[in-house]
């Protein structure tokens, strides 16, 4: 799945994702730590990788991780 940062903060590491779709999901910390990227910018295509429940398990670059 993909989506685009619609918000990031860089000090609890959590934000939001507008999916393509046009509906929101909020990632925390433990997704984006996941992903081993040190920053995030708006507008930044990502891909998501979720849970089950729904819930975002991981955040990358789309081409990278």
């Amino acid at each position: 799945m993909q989506g685009t940062i619609a918000t990031f903060d860089p000090d609890s590491r959590s934000g939001t994702l507008l999916l393509d779709n046009g509906s929101e999901l909020a990632f925390d910390s433990v997704a984006f730590g996941r992903s081993g990227l040190r920053l995030l910018r708006l507008g930044q295509r990502v891909d998501i990788e979720t849970e089950p429940a729904g819930t975002v398990r991981r955040v990358t670059i789309p081409g990278i991780g």
